[in-house]
């Protein structure tokens, strides 16, 4: 099937990658829930004769190319997941499941990264190594990367890479640099105790929620004064939980929120801070006050050996290279970083709307250079990951 869509033209795959992510737009699934989506992908690469190779996953898959001569190994990730959304697009192949969307383009990454591995199966005899596939879950929820990482998927792997769609780059473009480009995402929950009375009778309690909008105006100053200025971090309360009554102090109040930075480094300096302006403003105020974090992925970092590849496969893919602007989104493609060296780029797709909006969508037609691109990417790699070229 692969050697038939190549020999169809451009036009042929197009229409085939454009089918692929407009079934998979129709049936989103959330989070280690795509069993359907998992089915579908491998109905699609089995077509195609492409092995699968079983890590006992219970979603998402692996795939590989190649092997046929001897040479490394490197990975190409998609994530497979959709969001718990209302889709507003007005598309004829929204999303048939209420409440559900592919609201991120994990859809298209996946329909993109299936075109990269059928211009690879037309070019397996050539392969000098292997192309493993990682068509991951759980994106959303930043489990599935540390999953397949823990069933060996990365194992023998000399470079990993992905990419995230851009709805502020046009199609045709693609971002790409070296170091941070994704921030590290954890989020927060702090309980503060404290001690009921009525509202009119404040001093025989201890007022949580007095001693809550002092800790969430302290917490600011861990950026404006901690961070260095030449350095980034953002902390945001975004929620703020307390009381039953208008004539009742309650006891006790809680913060939820979240912490990007885009450093290791700056990274455990904000989250030790975190920990100690919280507990010193709620002991100043008389209350006790307990931090739970709720551990994200950490920055996605490239790797600067790998940037030069990237370039020349997007100059043959036909695409203009762009200096991105790194995101404060998280994304546990850095888990697989933490492990081998790995290169993520953004995807021009001319959106209108932003990630995670009801009326999110992308132009179609960054599919098969994105296809073209990462085919062209792994191709590149494999010759100047070899052994003699070290």
């Amino acid at each position: 099937m692969a050697e038939r869509l190549i020999e169809d033209g451009e036009a042929g795959l197009q229409e085939k990658l454009v089918g692929i992510r407009r079934e998979l737009h129709r049936n989103p699934e959330l989070s280690l829930e795509e069993y359907e989506t998992t089915a579908a992908i491998r109905g699609w690469l089995e077509e195609a004769d492409i092995r699968v190779r079983d890590y006992g996953l219970r979603t998402g898959l692996v795939a590989e190319i190649g092997g046929l001569l001897p040479g490394p190994v490197v990975a190409v990730r998609a994530d497979i997941d959709g969001l718990p959304i209302q889709e507003e697009t007005g598309l004829p192949f929204a999303s048939r499941i209420p409440g559900r969307m592919h609201a991120c383009g994990h859809d298209f990454h996946t329909a993109a990264a299936i075109g990269a591995a059928l211009l690879l199966k037309a070019r397996e005899r050539e392969l000098r190594g292997t192309v493993r596939l990682l068509f991951q879950p759980a994106e959303e929820k930043a489990k599935g990367a540390q999953q397949l990482i823990a069933a060996g998927a990365l194992e023998g792997v000399s470079a990993v890479f992905g990419m995230h769609n851009k709805p502020d780059l046009p199609v045709g473009t693609v971002g790409i640099k070296e170091g941070p480009l994704m921030a590290a995402a954890d989020g927060f929950v702090v309980e503060i105790a404290g001690q009921g009375s009525h509202a009119a009778v404040p001093e025989a309690g201890i007022d949580p929620i007095v001693a809550a909008a002092h800790i969430i105006t302290a917490l600011q100053t861990i950026v404006s004064r901690n961070v260095g200025p030449l350095q980034s971090a953002v902390i945001s309360v975004t929620k703020l939980h307390s009381g039953t009554a208008w004539n009742v102090i309650p006891d006790k109040a809680v913060l939820d929120g979240t912490i990007r930075t885009f450093d290791e480094r700056v990274r455990e300096q904000v989250l030790r801070r975190f920990r100690e302006v919280v507990e010193g403003v709620a002991a100043a105020c008389g209350t006790t006050a307990e931090v739970r974090w709720i551990q994200g992925p950490p920055p996605v970092t490239n790797e600067a050996s790998l940037v030069p590849l990237a370039l020349r496969a997007a100059a043959d893919a036909g695409l203009r290279t762009v200096a991105p602007t790194p995101s404060p989104a998280g994304e546990d493609f850095a888990f697989y970083q933490r492990e081998v060296p790995g290169l993520f780029v953004f995807m021009g797709t001319s959106g209108e709307r932003e990630w995670h909006h009801p009326a999110f969508d992308i132009d179609e037609r960054a599919l098969l250079s994105s296809a073209r691109f990462f085919a062209g990417l792994a191709e590149t790699a494999l010759l100047e990951l070899a052994p003699e070229k070290q």
